[in-house]
C-alpha cells in the first residue's frame, strides 16, 4: 500500500480531528489530572516511608474500580447511543440503572474491606510493619469506595452526553482540595493535627465527598439529560429494558473483575522480591500512570464519539472513524515513548527515594513501561472501539484472558521458577502479554462485528 493510500485510511480530515479534539482533550486532561493527583499521593507518602503500605491497601480500590468500569462501560454503551439518537427517555432509564449498581458495587467492597482488609494486606505483602501500616489507611480509606462509584457514575454520564469539560473542572476543584488537605493532614498545618498516613487516607475520603457533591448538585440544578424523576429514573427498569443493557454489559463486568483480580496478582508477584523492589516498581508505575492520561483519555472519546454515530446509524461512517482513530494511536504512542524515555531520571528524582538500588531500579521499570506503553495505546483503542457497538464478548478473552494466559503466567514463572531478582526483567518478559492482545485485538476490529446500532435492542418502556 502505497504512502498516499496510507494517509488517506487512517488519517482524516480536519473537522474529523476538531470534533475528535472537542471531547477528547477535556478528557485526557481529566485523566492527566487524576494521574498527577495520583502520582502526588504517592510522592507525598514517599516522603515519610509509606509507598508500599499505600500501595498494598489501595489494591482493594484497584479491584472496585475496576468493577465499577465495567458496569459503566457496559451503561456507556447504550447511553451515548441513546443520546446520539435523541431519546432522552432511555438515557434517564441508563443513569438510574448505573445508580443502582454502583452503589451496590460500592457498599460490597466497603464491606469486605471492613471485614477482611487485614487478609487482603498479608495475601499482598508478608512484611508485618507494610501491613500494619497499610491497615491504618485502610480503616480511613474505605468510606472512599463508597463515595467513588457515585462520582464516577455522574463523572461518566456527563461524559457520555458531550460534556466533558464540566467533569474535567469538578475533577480539577477536588483533586486542588485533596493536595491541599494532603499537606495539612499528613505533617500538620495551622488547626490540623499531624497524621501521617491516616491523613492521607483521610484526604482521600474528604475529596472524594466533594467532588461527588458538586457533580450532583449540578446535574440536578441545570437539569441534566440523564436526571429525572425517581420514577424516570428507577420506576421502568423492567426487564425489557434491563436485559438487553446486561447482555452486553456482563462480559465487560467479569473481563474488568478478572483484569482487576489480575492486576493486583502482579503486585503479589513481585511482592516476593521484597520491599526495595516494590518500591521501585510503585515509584516508576506512578510515572508510568502520569503518562496514561492521553490513552484512556483518547481511548475514552473514541468509545463516545463512535458511539454517537452508531446511534446516529451512520454504520460505514463509524467504521472510516475507526480507521482514523488507529492512525491517531500510531503518532500518540510514539511521542509518549520519547516522553517516557527523556523524563525517567528526572522524573524518578523527584520521588527522592534514598535507596540507590531502588532509584535505579524505578528508572528501568519507565524504560519497560515505555515499551508498554507502545503497545497499550492501541490496545485500548481496540477495546474502545468494540465496547461503542457492543461487541463485548470477546474483550474478555482479549483483556483478562490474555493477561491471566500470558501475562501473570510468565511473571510467576519469572519469579517462583526462575527465581529472577530483577524486577525491571520480569517486567519486560511480561510485556508479551500486550503484544499478542495487539495482534487478535486488530484481527477482531477488521472484523466489523462492533459496528451496530444498539438502539435496536431497547424497547421504549412507559414514559
Amino acid at each position: 500500500m502505497s504512502i498516499q493510500r496510507l494517509k488517506e485510511k487512517y488519517f482524516g480530515p480536519k473537522e474529523f480531528y476538531e470534533n475528535t479534539a472537542r471531547i477528547a482533550v477535556p478528557l485526557a486532561l481529566q485523566s492527566m489530572l487524576q494521574s498527577t493527583m495520583s502520582t502526588i499521593d504517592t510522592l507525598m507518602v514517599s516522603w515519610i516511608g509509606m509507598v508500599s503500605a499505600v500501595g498494598t491497601a489501595a489494591q482493594i480500590d484497584v479491584l472496585s474500580g475496576m468493577v465499577s468500569y465495567g458496569f459503566m462501560g457496559g451503561i456507556g454503551m447504550f447511553s451515548a447511543q441513546f443520546y446520539g439518537a435523541g431519546d432522552r427517555h432511555n438515557l434517564k432509564r441508563c443513569m438510574g440503572f448505573g445508580l443502582l449498581l454502583m452503589m451496590s458495587n460500592g457498599l460490597l467492597w466497603f464491606i469486605i474491606a471492613s471485614l477482611f482488609g487485614r487478609e487482603i494486606l498479608h495475601f499482598y505483602m508478608s512484611d508485618p510493619a507494610v501491613v500494619e501500616a497499610g491497615m491504618r489507611y485502610l480503616n480511613i480509606a474505605k468510606y472512599h469506595l463508597l463515595l467513588n462509584p457515585l462520582g464516577f457514575c455522574f463523572s461518566s454520564m456527563y461524559r457520555n452526553t458531550h460534556q466533558p469539560r464540566l467533569a474535567l473542572r469538578i475533577s480539577i476543584f477536588s483533586s486542588l482540595m485533596n493536595v491541599f488537605l494532603n499537606a495539612c493532614l499528613i505533617w500538620g498545618f495551622g488547626p490540623f493535627p499531624a497524621m501521617g498516613v491516616e491523613g492521607a487516607a483521610l484526604a482521600t475520603v474528604l475529596s472524594g465527598a466533594f467532588s461527588a457533591a458538586i457533580l450532583i448538585t449540578h446535574a440536578v440544578r441545570t437539569k441534566q439529560p440523564f436526571v429525572g424523576s425517581f420514577r424516570e429514573m428507577f420506576g421502568s427498569l423492567d426487564l425489557d429494558f434491563v436485559r438487553p443493557i446486561f447482555s452486553k454489559m456482563w462480559p465487560l463486568i467479569v473481563n474488568e473483575t478478572i483484569f482487576g483480580f489480575g492486576q493486583t496478582l502482579f503486585v503479589r508477584a513481585f511482592g516476593r522480591l521484597g520491599k526495595t523492589q516494590m518500591d521501585a516498581y510503585y515509584v516508576g508505575n506512578q510515572i508510568f500512570n502520569l503518562f496514561t492520561f492521553i490513552i484512556y483519555g483518547y481511548g475514552n472519546a473514541v468509545q463516545i464519539l463512535l458511539g454517537t454515530t452508531l446511534g446516529e446509524g451512520k454504520i460505514e461512517q463509524a467504521k472510516q472513524e475507526c480507521r482514523y482513530h488507529l492512525g491517531s494511536g500510531g503518532v500518540i504512542s510514539a511521542v509518549l515513548v520519547i516522553l517516557l524515555v527523556v523524563l525517567a531520571h528526572p522524573l524518578v528524582w523527584i520521588f527522592k527515594v534514598t535507596d540507590p538500588v531502588s532509584a535505579s531500579l524505578a528508572v528501568k521499570i519507565i524504560y519497560v513501561f515505555a515499551v508498554k506503553v507502545s503497545m497499550r495505546m492501541f490496545n485500548f483503542i481496540i477495546f474502545c472501539v468494540l465496547r461503542s457497538g457492543g461487541d463485548a464478548k470477546v474483550i474478555q478473552y482479549l483483556d483478562a484472558g490474555i493477561e491471566w494466559a500470558v501475562g501473570l503466567t510468565s511473571a510467576f514463572f519469572c519469579v517462583n521458577v526462575l527465581h529472577m531478582q530483577n524486577i525491571a526483567l520480569v517486567l519486560l518478559v511480561t510485556q508479551l502479554e500486550q503484544l499478542v492482545r495487539l495482534i487478535f485485538g486488530m484481527q477482531r476490529v477488521r472484523k466489523n462485528y462492533w459496528a451496530k446500532d444498539l438502539t435496536t435492542l431497547v424497547q421504549q418502556g412507559g414514559n
